[in-house]
């Protein structure tokens, strides 16, 4: 018997090899190719370290100073609904994971069962029941075990469950990054919040002191050393203010209300301290080398290890064109009549085995074969893209970290310069030195230079912020 076995095997094995060597003819030009993962060896002239990135090994409550930021980051890892759909995720992926390997590993049920058979009786089982004068109908009893094993000679079910747990951990990192981007957001639109604060608190301030200049140019013109024009130029500048004012509520609560949505709660006030704003420092955050953004980054490594499944899915695509190997067998006690079931006499067993390869279905199996490597080839082009992506970003906030600290100086000398040179217009103005033309014009310049002053360090925190994600900071939790 086994003679027979080994020459059959064997020419199963050389098919199984042809068709191997044929592969490449059925893909065409659409051949599978390693990704690039050059990157350049440092960031340029405006990194700010070239040793490793310490800020990045930082949890976010390390990193960030304010607590009321902190908390609100706290709520947010616990009720963001969206990083909890990804959870699920994951734990979808998970079973997907321990559904297929129940595939490749022997199957055993066990069965029970019971029946009636009543044969026509002009048949060949029907005269053979009346010869043997068996009861009709006849019963049927059984119970026992039936096992069956499709043995994964090619690692088709192998390479398919191990695919499936590189697609897991995959999720795990999305879910990083997914936390990287609200833990991003959320700082930023928390900055937003503060920068908001302080600039209706500086247009508070200057509508009444635009007021209070309302009230002297009046008086001016009731002692015949001023005009009407004067005092309608002041009085439109109080109102253009008072409306800009809204427009700033406005934006104050919509920011509010997605910080509240990123939290995972209804429309609510956010705490935070506006007070210490002005005064903090944007972080020096270390850089590091390109080639750590392969590891830092959840989205790199999450199309790295898509990337390998995507392989793995490839070579079990291919399996398909080989002969499988199946293996069924079963034991237990069957009888027709209960007494007897059991009984030595009523045991029963099979054992069977197969070699099936595919020969009408061979155009399905191809164009599957095809597809799979096709999304091998896009997992290709997705890694390479996230880790341009990755370098992209993080060149791009270094320049504007650099060029935010500049006009941010450039903007503090201004404001200094105004709030003097108000100072000096309102002696002027008193000994009627100067019009009312420059002091409007001038208190105009101070309020847009204040605002302006406190948007740029609303950018250089948010800057900080966004090289912080750029780097892949953000998503590692306590061990």
């Amino acid at each position: 018997m086994n003679k027979r076995r080994n020459p059959i095997f064997a020419r199963a094995v050389a098919g199984a090899l042809s068709l191997s060597l044929g592969c490449a003819s059925i893909l065409g030009n659409n051949k599978a190719r390693e990704a690039n993962q050059a990157v350049p060896e440092n960031f340029g002239a405006l990194a700010t370290e070239s040793g490793p990135s310490v800020a990045v090994q930082k949890q976010w409550d390390q990193f960030f100073a304010d607590p009321d930021l902190r908390s609100l980051i706290q709520e947010a890892m616990q009720n963001n609904q969206q990083l909890n759909i990804q959870l699920q995720e994951i734990i979808i992926t998970q079973n997907n994971a321990a559904a297929i390997r129940g595939d490749y590993i022997p199957r055993l049920d066990a069965e029970v069962g019971a029946g009636l058979e009543k044969p026509g009786e002009h048949t060949a089982q029907g005269v053979e029941h009346e010869a043997h004068n068996l009861p009709r109908p006849l019963a049927d009893f059984r119970f026992g075990f039936v096992a069956s094993w499709e043995t994964d000679i090619w690692s088709r079910l192998r390479n398919a469950r191990k695919s499936a747990l590189l697609q897991y951990e995959a999720t795990i990192q999305e879910r990083n990054f997914l936390v990287t981007e609200i833990v991003a957001e959320l700082a930023s639109s928390y900055y937003d919040l503060v920068a908001l604060d302080l600039q209706i608190e500086i247009l508070d301030r200057n509508i009444e002191l635009q007021k209070n200049a309302l009230e002297v140019v009046k008086l001016k013109k009731l002692a015949a050393r001023g005009t009407e024009l004067g005092v309608q130029r002041f009085q439109g500048e109080v109102l253009k203010n008072q409306g800009r004012r809204f427009s700033l509520e406005q934006q104050r609560i919509i920011v509010e209300n997605r910080i509240n949505f990123l939290v995972g709660r209804f429309p609510q006030p956010v705490a935070r301290n506006p007070r210490t704003f002005m005064a903090a420092k944007p972080d020096v955050v270390a850089t590091g080398l390109p080639s750590d953004l392969l590891e830092n980054r959840p989205d790199v490594k999450a199309a790295e290890l898509r990337l390998e499944a995507s392989k793995l899915d490839t070579k079990s695509a291919k399996a398909r064109f080989y002969p499988s190997l199946r293996l069924d067998a079963g034991i237990g006690f069957e009888s027709f009549n209960l007494q007897h079931l059991i009984d030595p006499r009523s045991l029963a067993y099979n054992i069977a085995g197969g070699l099936v390869a595919p020969l009408l279905n061979r155009a399905a199996i191809k164009a599957d074969y095809r597809s799979a490597n096709a999304r091998q080839v896009q997992a290709v082009f997705d890694y390479e893209r996230s880790i341009l992506q990755a370098y992209t970003d993080v060149y791009n906030q270094l320049t504007a970290l650099s060029n935010l600290k500049q006009r941010y100086e450039q903007l503090s000398g201004q404001v200094a310069a105004l709030r003097a040179a108000i100072e000096t217009l309102k002696a002027l103005y008193q000994s009627a030195q100067a019009d009312y033309n420059e002091v409007l014009m001038t208190t105009r310049d101070s309020l847009e230079a204040e605002i302006d002053l406190v948007e740029a360090q609303r950018d250089q925190m948010q800057a900080v912020v966004a090289i912080y994600q750029a780097l892949g900071g953000g998503w590692r939790q306590n061990q």
